[in-house]
């Protein structure tokens, strides 16, 4: 592993420390890591891709990467999701990095598969991997048509440019999700930021802009690895140790616990790591041989959050049904996918229960523009309700709420999520 990863990755590590713990609040977008089952069932997500180029090192007869991954779910009977860029011929001029740094593809701006090999990658010049990948039943999702940074990513990618703003992220996402639409037909749903960088300048966040969208923030519970390089004398030693950290980790948590990946998303990569090398092409049918011992069935990510689109609650709970029916309108779950259902509302909380999606995203947004800060999640939601009567504007969003409008819901028994969700009315 590179110094400046391994710096980046203990800078992460001291700020989460000492920096107070994240605050959720209900929200449309909501990052899904996994999902609560009781059933053996994984998603893979592969990143970057797709690459038309041979693996590194090439034991495939020169067979493009994505071909190889697609051939090895296929003997598996297993379902990908990929995450795929539109095309990085933009992101110039740039310069190589050095190998093994994560610039290593560019100090500007990320280059897929790599620089000065842009037309080897991304969906814009491999319709023919991405056609292969719909063909075949997997899922494909929205990881940014130029990949470049939401805003700033300091312990890392400090000389790396990235938007400006709330509209330019937008308009990049928009680029690759109507190529999709156009080109194939395809409606993309999920999108993952590239290389997770959430702050966009002018007080917005990813939230915001898949918010616009309609996306829901594709993210991951266990690291399949692969994308990090590690250094073992030769290059053949080193690939050797990567494809083995790909698998070590996965096999101890399953003798652990068998049941230890249910509902979770596996993060993988569509192209090469840091030093230019491929180990997913030879570790990913090592981790899933692994996970069909352990009778594991991998699924795309829509198929999982079909077990249950929460993630700490099951088609067990008595309410699940209709907490489904609400979720798929209204806002009633966390930005980590949590329902929370035992603890108070709030009445920014049930703002966002009642208020119309488009105007509470809008009116947020504006006031953002407005004020250039951000603004409280619920905020849209509240002005709304308030315009209409059903709040007043003094209503503090984090506040236990005391009552509820009656035409909206039936007696309720008390005022904990829970029992607001029974009570109201659909």
């Amino acid at each position: 592993m590179s110094l400046i990863v391994k710096v980046g990755k203990a800078g992460k590590r001291v700020v989460k420390k000492f920096l107070p713990e994240e605050k959720h609040h209900v929200s449309y977008t909501r990052r899904i890591e996994r999902v609560k089952t009781r059933e053996r069932v994984v998603a893979m997500t592969f990143d970057d891709g797709p690459m038309d180029l041979p693996s590194s090192p090439d034991k495939f007869d020169g067979k493009a990467l994505t071909d190889i991954l697609l051939d090895t779910l296929g003997e598996y009977g297993a379902q990908g999701t990929f995450d795929v860029v539109g095309d990085t011929s933009e992101n110039y001029p740039d310069t190589a990095g050095k190998s093994g740094q994560a610039d290593w593809g560019g100090v500007r701006y990320d280059h897929y598969p790599d620089i000065n090999q842009d037309e080897r990658g991304g969906a814009v010049h491999n319709q023919r991997l991405l056609r292969r990948m719909l063909d075949e039943g997997h899922q494909v999702t929205n990881h940014g048509y130029r990949h470049v940074l939401f805003g700033k990513k300091p312990f890392v990618y400090g000389k790396r440019d990235h938007f400006h703003g709330l509209d330019q992220v937008v308009s990049d996402l928009t680029r690759l999700h109507t190529l999709l639409k156009e080109t194939y037909g395809y409606e993309m749903t999920m999108a993952r930021p590239p290389h997770y960088v959430d702050k966009i300048e002018g007080g917005f966040t990813s939230y915001d802009a898949y918010d616009q969208m309609g996306y829901l923030y594709l993210a991951a519970a266990f690291d399949g690895a692969g994308w990090l390089p590690l250094h073992h004398g030769s290059a053949q030693e080193s690939l050797r140790a990567e494809v083995e950290a790909m698998v070590d980790p996965m096999r101890k948590v399953l003798e652990a616990d068998p049941d230890g990946l249910a509902g979770q998303i596996i993060f993988q990569k569509d192209g090469y790591n840091m030093c230019r090398r491929t180990p997913v092409a030879f570790g990913l049918k090592k981790q899933l041989e692994l996970l069909k011992k352990y009778g594991y069935q991998v699924v795309t990510v829509q198929r999982l959050m079909e077990y249950s689109p929460f993630a700490d609650v099951g088609r067990e709970d008595p309410g699940f049904e209709k907490l489904v029916r609400l979720q798929k309108t209204r806002g009633i779950v966390y930005s980590d996918n949590r329902l929370r259902l035992d603890a108070p509302m709030t009445w920014g909380e049930l703002a966002m229960l009642l208020a119309p999606r488009g105007e509470a995203i809008d009116r947020r947004i504006q006031k953002i523009r407005e004020t250039g800060t951000a603004q409280h999640a619920n905020w849209g939601a509240m002005d709304w309700c308030a315009e209409q009567g059903i709040l007043k504007y003094a209503m503090d969003p984090d506040g236990a709420v005391s009552s509820l409008p009656s035409a909206y819901f039936a007696p309720a028994k008390g005022f904990t999520r829970r029992q607001v969700y029974e009570a109201f009315r659909e």
